[in-house]
């Protein structure tokens, strides 16, 4: 299993009372047991500015890379770090970006700094993120809508409730995690959650019909259904102005090069693909299962205990697949150049002719 980084400031036990301020101060530094250790001169225990944090710490270009990055960007625990940690971590990132190292400081310290604040500011606009927007919301807040989902299903007011909070919920994550640095006005806003919630709740409403007339098993598997076909109506509305207006595109070396609605359709498409496999195992596996146990006597002397253990069938689905669905296309996406509008193609060619592939935020 891949290790999970998260950027911890209190010490361990009661011997580790030296904080990061305190290390900054003293020059010591941390050990893989986070213990720490003196050192004889302040600058032997800092680092270089010479480590890109611009990009991930793993190969992105590798399926390996990118799933080491995402399990350490959808780790839940990240949700529970407090503002203090939070702007501590995004101080030490801006910090070392102007070259400024903060003598102490480790290598480790800023990987683990640099994914705290991945974790809960824009990559493109830098504004702290809603919490339950933020990618390390997603196990705990999809294993347990997805659980009561699949535990209510079978009346029309249960699906037509967790139906809208589902949909309310990706709204709000398909917001947060939207691509480019453009705003979007309020007015734009409310227009695509009421059109992508009212969609997805009309398409729930009539599977759920169709599903009366089948197999206890197959209607199980109705808010699945239900679920990805929302995924195609829901995203793609609340991301309408990146199709309109397009997304920031760059070379190889971060120059902005221009705004490409080919782009958007392209990461758009992406994500609906990754949104619609990452909930398929918490949504596939748990019904046949739960249609075994329910027929147990266990279940059947404490029915109350069915949202439970589904939530938790969920939720261990979830830690596996959200982050290793994320990583199934590249978050820094590319195109050529030959693809774009062919407008944009004149004009990247006519200011930068050695270009010929294009590379953007695909957004999650």
């Amino acid at each position: 299993m891949v290790s999970m980084v998260t950027f911890q400031l209190e010490p361990e036990s009661d011997d580790e009372t030296v904080d990061l301020a305190d290390r900054q101060e003293t020059g010591s530094s941390t050990t893989g047991a986070g213990r720490f250790s003196e050192c004889t001169m302040a600058a032997e225990c800092t680092i270089s500015t010479s480590i890109n944090i611009k990009e991930p710490r793993w190969d992105q270009g590798t399926f390996v890379g990118r799933a080491k990055h995402f399990f350490t960007v959808t780790d839940p625990r990240n949700i529970l770090l407090s503002n203090e940690q939070l702007e501590k971590a995004r101080q030490i990132i801006l910090d070392y970006k102007k070259g400024v190292v903060t003598a102490g400081l480790t290598e480790d310290e800023l990987w683990r700094a640099k994914y705290v604040f991945d974790s809960a500011f824009h990559p493109d606009t830098g504004e702290k993120m809603l919490l339950i927007g933020r990618m390390s919301a997603q196990v705990p807040m999809n294993m347990t809508i997805t659980g009561c989902m699949m535990t209510f299903y079978r009346t029309t007011p249960a699906v037509l409730f967790w139906q809208w909070i589902n949909q309310s919920f990706n709204a709000i994550v398909n917001y947060t995690n939207r691509s480019g640095d453009a705003p979007i006005t309020v007015n734009q806003l409310g227009t695509a959650y009421v059109s992508a919630t009212t969609g997805a709740v009309a398409t729930a409403l009539g599977l759920n019909a169709l599903a009366k007339h089948v197999s206890p098993l197959i209607g199980r598997f109705v808010p699945f259904a239900a679920v990805a076909a929302a995924n195609c109506i829901n995203i793609p509305l609340m991301r309408q102005r990146e199709l309109k207006h397009g997304i920031p595109i760059t070379d190889e070396n971060d120059n902005r090069l221009g705004e490409s609605s080919k782009a958007a359709q392209q990461a758009i498409t992406q994500v609906v693909v990754s949104r619609i496999l990452m909930a398929s195992p918490g949504m596939a596996i748990p019904p046949f299962l739960m249609n075994s146990l329910e027929k147990k006597a266990f279940l059947k002397r404490f029915p109350w205990m069915s949202a439970p253990i589904q939530v938790g069938l969920v939720g261990f689905c979830l830690v596996f697949a959200t982050p290793l669905c994320c990583a199934l296309f590249p978050q820094k996406s590319s195109m050529a150049v030959s693809r774009l509008e062919a407008e944009l193609q004149e004009k990247i060619r006519a200011s930068h002719p050695g270009v010929e592939t294009v590379y953007f935020n695909k957004g999650l």
